[in-house]
C-alpha cells in the first residue's frame, strides 16, 4: 500500500502546498460578496442599470463587480455598493494560527 501525503492534511494545507491558497480564497470571498449584493438588490428591487446609476459607475464596472470569478474590483467600488444598498462593508485581518484565512461580514 503506498502513503498518500495528503491524508490527515487540512484543505488550507494542501492548497498551500499547491501555492494556490491565496488565490483560492479570493475567489470563494468573492463568490460571497457578488451573492450579497445580488441578492439585496433583488430585494431592493434593483436592476443592474438602476444600481449602477445610483453607484455612479458604469453598468460594465458593476457587472465587474456582479462576476464572482472576477476578484479585481476596488475597495471603492465595494464601498458604493454597500452605500447604494444601505449596508456597511466590513473587511477584518485575522492570525492565520486561528485557522481562518481571511473574513468578510
Amino acid at each position: 500500500m503506498t502513503h498518500n501525503p495528503h491524508i490527515g492534511s487540512s484543505l488550507d494545507e494542501l492548497l498551500e502546498e499547491d501555492g494556490i491558497l491565496a488565490e483560492v480564497s479570493a475567489i470563494a470571498i468573492k463568490r460571497v460578496l457578488a451573492w450579497q449584493v445580488s441578492e439585496a438588490m433583488s430585494n431592493q428591487g434593483l436592476n443592474k442599470s438602476q444600481m449602477a446609476e445610483q453607484m455612479r459607475t458604469s453598468r460594465t464596472s458593476l457587472d465587474r463587480l456582479l462576476d464572482p470569478e472576477n476578484t479585481s474590483i476596488t475597495l471603492k467600488t465595494l464601498e458604493r455598493a454597500a452605500t447604494v444598498l444601505g449596508k456597511r462593508l466590513q473587511i477584518e485581518l485575522v492570525d492565520i494560527e486561528a485557522n481562518d484565512t481571511a473574513v468578510v461580514k
